[in-house]
């Protein structure tokens, strides 16, 4: 074997078994790119890992919850789907890479990148000038293609939703950047301004693919055409269907299921004792009817249960310079999805029919 080709196994594995990936692990990213950016290997790895976090956290009251084998973008018997939870996926996990990339290169990680300034010097706007150290985008996306896009080796419709939708993400990284400014002049007047680009939280792009994913559009393909596989006709039918579609909208090939119910073969986990929430401070409506989407509209219970948590409390500061807590035991009220009792509900059954009968 040779030593580029270890290296990408040795990181892969690290990486790996660190990110937790049942299912899938970074290793398919790695595997695709080039053995020339080996240096670039840990940021992708994290920035995969990063999306699919930021994943299970835009998802985390839905009955699809970004599971682990959300991870792997295939299904079994080597069927893929396009669904719209999976055109998020790609678009996140895209997005990841990317931004992992920026960040590092502005921060000086890599030798041959550094700072966009190549708009240092214009004008920009009424009383501002670019200057500064604006995050270069353009190499993260660069090298996040040669990774990312690398995975689809395809020519049918779905690798090219799935470039479509990994091009979304990286464009969201794009329509996220702020501008920040410093500014310049006597006695602090703030005459003149300098101002570059930075890349915003990543939270706040997880938030924007969020609402893109609640827009997604369906792709109505002529199946008749498709049937031709790759095929002239086949290629022209995608064609004519990707031409109406923007370069920032999510889109997917095939209806979701409900979620409700596991689906070992397809990594689905249900909604059986997923917890849900009914109480609390600051919740959004979203938040509060998750016990109705998880539990009651599947045909589950909501299953109170107390549970013991062991948190800091009356802490004090302590001259100088130390802050000294106690750890204060407390019951809370969890809530989870749980199965029907049919056996006790049959009891109750019986009962109304006696009452019924005493009549």
């Amino acid at each position: 074997m040779k030593r580029s080709t270890f290296l990408i196994l040795s990181i892969a594995g690290v990486y790996g078994a660190a990110l937790h990936a049942a299912a899938w692990s970074v290793n398919n990213f790695l595997m695709t790119g080039p053995k020339a950016y080996l240096t670039y290997s840990s940021s992708v790895a994290a920035g995969a890992h990063s999306g699919m976090e930021e994943c299970k956290f835009q998802f985390g009251w839905e009955r699809w919850n970004c599971p682990e084998s959300a991870l792997q973008l295939s299904t079994h018997n080597r069927l893929r789907s396009a669904t719209r939870e999976t055109s998020f996926v790609h678009a996140i996990s895209s997005a990841g890479v990317m931004y992992t990339l920026t960040r590092n290169c502005s921060l000086g990680d890599f030798e041959s990148c550094g700072c966009d300034d190549s708009r240092n010097g214009r004008v920009g706007g009424r009383g501002w000038v670019w200057g500064g150290c604006s995050d270069n985008v353009e190499f993260g996306e660069r090298i996040s293609k040669l990774f990312v896009d690398a995975l689809e080796t395809g020519h049918d419709t779905r690798a090219l939703i799935n470039l479509h939708n990994n091009e979304v993400g990286r464009l969201a990284v794009k329509a996220t950047m702020k501008r920040a400014c410093k500014c310049h002049g006597v006695s602090g007047s703030c005459s003149i301004q300098t101002c570059w680009l930075q890349l915003a939280e990543f939270r706040e792009i997880g938030n924007y693919l969020k609402i893109k994913y609640d827009q997604a559009h369906k792709l109505e393909m002529d199946k008749r055409r498709m049937r031709a596989g790759n095929s002239a006709d086949s290629r022209g039918a995608t064609a004519e269907t990707f031409h109406h579609v923007h370069a920032t909208e999510l889109v997917f090939l095939e209806d979701s299921p409900d979620y409700c119910t596991r689906n070992a073969s397809l990594g689905h986990h249900g909604t059986e004792g997923r917890e849900c929430l009914q109480t609390g401070k600051n919740l959004s409506q979203w938040e509060k009817r998750s016990c109705r989407r998880l539990c009651t509209e599947c045909g589950l219970r909501v299953e109170e249960r107390r549970t013991e948590v062991v948190a800091s409390c009356n802490c004090k500061f302590h001259w100088c310079c130390t802050v000294r807590c106690e750890q204060c035991r407390q019951l809370v009220a969890k809530h989870f999805c749980a199965r029907r009792d049919t056996a006790a509900a049959a009891p109750n059954h019986i009962r109304r029919r006696n009452r019924g009968h005493k009549r």
